[in-house]
């Protein structure tokens, strides 16, 4: 029966892609408020239809940050992506750079800012991206970024990318780590969605001035950390986990007091 839902839930989801992509094309081709508009609305429909078709609920915890930051992410599944986009009021990704290609909804997320990334000429975008925010020509927002540059499987382990750092230390904003469980739910592969509640967690802030060998000691434990906690929450065998470190601020801070 759940093959059935999940099959059902599969075909209204890219449905509701064509649909809302050619209906709102007239307006969100040309307008960046356009392209927002018809990028949430998609995003609410498939979050909102999630639990009466497949069983499954979508939790935010944490406070999703307002100003301008980087936030980086865990990434399981396409609905960590509809998550934090639903949750953040002005987000812009980095992607991949053969998204940008993709029908209709390829032209929104360059409207919107997003930032198409080649494999292995990263730092190429990176820099392009800080000149034009530099010169005004980029809105403020969220610059959300996937540091294990792409996505995780529920117990798989990716190393985490220096690319983040470059990001952190050039932008000088604090970075907003973001951990999720939506891995056990919605795959990587497969037709399957298993009903329950997948969460994503926004976490601790990390402040900016950090050194790389300290940023990325913090970044790493803190999501999959976090990770671990919530996909334990989920059922999820966590003895499979590979363990993570221990979070160097926060052991720094108990020092100190102690």
């Amino acid at each position: 029966m759940q093959y059935a839902r999940s099959l059902f839930f599969n075909v209204a989801m890219y449905a509701m892609f064509v649909l809302l992509g050619f209906l709102f094309a007239p307006w969100a081709l040309f307008s960046r408020k356009g392209a927002r508009t018809a990028c949430s609305t998609i995003a609410k429909f498939i979050l909102r239809i999630a639990d009466p078709v497949i069983g499954l609920r979508c939790e935010v915890r944490g406070t999703p940050p307002e100003g301008q930051v980087l936030v980086a992410a865990k990434h399981q599944s396409f609905l960590d992506i509809l998550m934090i986009w639903d949750a953040l009021p002005r987000p812009f990704f980095i992607m991949k750079a053969l998204l940008r290609f993709v029908p209709v909804w390829g032209r929104y997320a360059i409207l919107l800012g997003c930032i198409p990334v080649h494999r292995g000429k990263r730092s190429e975008a990176i820099k392009r991206m800080l000149q034009e925010v530099r010169a005004g020509e980029r809105a403020g927002g969220q610059l959300v970024i996937y540091p294990q540059g792409t996505r995780v499987a529920p117990g798989a382990h990716i190393p985490y990318k220096v690319g983040t750092f470059a990001l952190y230390e050039q932008l000088g904003q604090p970075c907003v780590p973001v951990a999720c469980n939506v891995g056990v739910f919605w795959p990587k592969r497969g037709l399957l969605r298993k009903p329950g509640t997948a969460v994503i967690e926004f976490l601790e802030p990390i402040p900016p001035g950090l050194d790389r060998a300290t940023f990325m000691a913090v970044l790493e434990a803190r999501i999959e950390g976090a990770s671990n906690r919530l996909m334990a929450e989920a059922g999820f065998p966590v003895s499979e986990l590979p363990q993570a470190m221990g979070d160097p601020i926060a052991a720094a801070a108990h020092e100190t007091v102690h």
